[in-house]
């Protein structure tokens, strides 16, 4: 049991004289006052009264002290010895003054001030050398079983909270709904019965952690204080963990005014993002019109200035910050700088090509262009990438810094304008005339759907080749986005508009020998009497021989 407040304030006086028990060969005198007990053997008597303590105070004094320093680990039989203060004698046992001999106790003992802390002091150090093996054993499993014990309620105290709060939840849980109302403010719902709900809910887990936290922030400093060894960290424990929070509490309540400060800041942010918001969206809707700026350029540039708006607050608000001027915060702030600069260098270059593309205009969403090799309609772009859908129905992200480095083709542009031409090539040997060529190419673009009728298709012949001609279909639309279809069609009919008029297409490149060969016609463009001309020969000095087979000549 420890001693009061007035004991503890007693032992800095240090003022415990006792009677020494030793042999003498002088008369022996009759011991008087209050007795030091230490572990059953009555060492020494205190008889004086020193101010407002008994001897029987100071008798309680000494005896406590004693206890304490024989559990401590560091006790040693030869760390007893006397200090001289002034008018008091010391008897210290390493650094704790076990008791203290005064003139008033040299005279009720009978014997000089100094002889009687010598003696003393001889008692303590017999009595401590003393101790048993026993006695450290008797101490260390009273301290197991009172931890045992605690520790028992404490397994006990968390499962009796793990049974009942999970048990309120699931009450909870079953009054959504039902018997949790809402929250209103007379027709504003400020809290709905499903949200109110999850609030107690989790309400109740808050308060079974709280709750755990609290058992074990106690139960550590009791299992230290029961062991002599662990004792002096039981009441410094608390210390540890109520010291920290403290200074952060203190340092909260001097960062109030800072609050403020960053408060009106947050709301001038706040409230001029609104405006500037209002007014790109009444550019965007029309509402508002500046000669050279574009509506497409309303929502970028809103990001950017917001951006801008951001960072100039946030360099406003730094110095409020708690900790802003220490070295740490400074040195996390260099460090973080630098990986942001070194880890974002892609990304700032993809942010300022969406930016310069933003302003260039090369295409809008929906448009149908080709960039790079991917062609496809523009679906999204964003300031670090652009979305491109292709004909096949894949997404294909493309970083806006290869955007910007690459040739971009807008066939939507013009779509809307006269149209965009599309074009595709035959090629046709040279015994077919040109006109029909001609004829037969417009022939097929007149039955593709699509297509434009003003401005007409027209033919271009790109080359003449060693062995055909090159023709090129050039043909209008206003459906860019359709084209894979629209070759396709316009290709069969082109095979159409020829095996109909008999004419080979001889492309890429198709050679055959006429006599023996069927023409370059599929079956169904042939008549029925058709037959694959036979081999010609040739007599000398006479004319051709007749045809072998009866077949008719090849069309040209």
């Amino acid at each position: 049991m420890r001693t009061p407040f007035s004991w503890l304030l007693f032992a800095v006086v240090c003022v415990s004289p006792v009677q020494a028990q030793v042999d003498s060969a002088q008369t022996p005198v009759v011991p008087q006052g209050a007795p030091v007990v230490f572990r059953g053997d009555t060492l020494f008597y205190i008889q004086a009264h020193i101010g407002p303590f008994s001897p029987a105070d100071r008798a309680r004094a000494a005896q406590d002290r004693l206890e304490r320093a024989a559990d401590a680990p560091t006790r040693k039989t030869d760390s007893v010895y006397v200090v001289y203060q002034g008018d008091a004698a010391e008897v210290r046992l390493g650094e704790v003054i076990v008791t203290s001999v005064l003139q008033a106790d040299a005279l009720s003992a009978g014997i000089p001030r100094d002889s009687l802390a010598a003696e003393r002091a001889a008692i303590i150090a017999k009595a401590l050398a003393s101790i048993s093996v026993w006695g450290i054993i008797r101490t260390i499993l009273i301290g197991l079983a009172f931890a045992l014990l605690a520790t028992a309620l404490l397994v006990v105290a968390i499962k009796l909270m793990n049974r009942f709060f999970p048990a309120v939840e699931a009450r909870f849980e079953s009054w959504r709904g039902t018997r949790v109302p809402a929250i209103r403010l007379q027709r504003l719902v400020l809290l709905s019965s499903e949200r109110a709900t999850d609030v107690l809910i989790l309400g109740a887990r808050v308060t079974r952690i709280a709750l755990i936290a609290l058992l074990i922030f106690w139960y550590i400093p009791l299992l230290l204080n029961f062991f002599p060894w662990t004792e002096p960290y039981a009441n410094r424990f608390f210390e540890w963990v109520l010291t920290p929070l403290r200074q952060v509490g203190v340092a909260l309540l001097g960062y109030i005014p800072n609050v403020f400060y960053i408060a009106v800041i947050v709301a001038v942010t706040y409230y001029g993002l609104k405006f500037i918001q209002l007014f790109f969206n009444g550019i965007s809707s029309g509402a508002l019109h500046f000669s050279g700026f574009y509506a497409e350029w309303a929502d970028p540039t809103y990001k950017i200035v917001r951006f801008l708006v951001m960072a100039f607050a946030l360099v406003i608000i730094f110095p409020y910050l708690p900790g802003s001027g220490s070295d740490a915060f400074k040195g996390v702030s260099v460090f973080f700088g630098v990986l942001l600069s070194l880890g974002s260098a892609g990304a700032i270059g993809n942010m300022i090509a969406g930016v310069v593309i933003t302003y260039m205009r090369p295409f809008e969403l929906g448009d149908r262009v080709k960039i790079a090799d991917t062609t496809g309609d523009v679906i999204e772009r964003t300031l670090l990438v652009t979305r491109v859908r292709t004909s096949k129905n894949v997404d294909i992200t493309i970083p806006n810094a290869m955007v910007l480095s690459s040739h971009i083709i807008n066939y939507s542009s013009t779509a809307d304008d006269g149209g965009v031409i599309l074009h595709t090539g035959v090629t046709i040997g040279y015994d077919v005339p040109w006109k029909q060529v001609h004829s037969l190419l417009l022939d097929a673009a007149a039955r593709t759907s699509n297509l434009m009728p003003e401005p007409k298709p027209f033919v271009l012949q790109t080359s003449l080749d060693d062995f055909y001609v090159s023709y090129e279909l050039n043909v209008y639309t206003e459906a860019p986005s359709k084209m894979p279809r629209i070759y396709s069609e316009l290709h069969q009919h082109i095979q159409d508009a020829f095996n109909e008029a008999g004419v080979e297409i001889m492309s890429p490149h198709y050679g055959a020998h006429r006599d023996g060969n069927q023409v370059a016609l599929p079956q169904d463009y042939l008549p029925k009497s058709y037959q694959a001309p036979g081999f010609r020969l040739f007599k000398l000095g006479g004319g051709p021989p007749p045809t072998p087979g009866g077949g008719e000549p090849a069309a040209p």
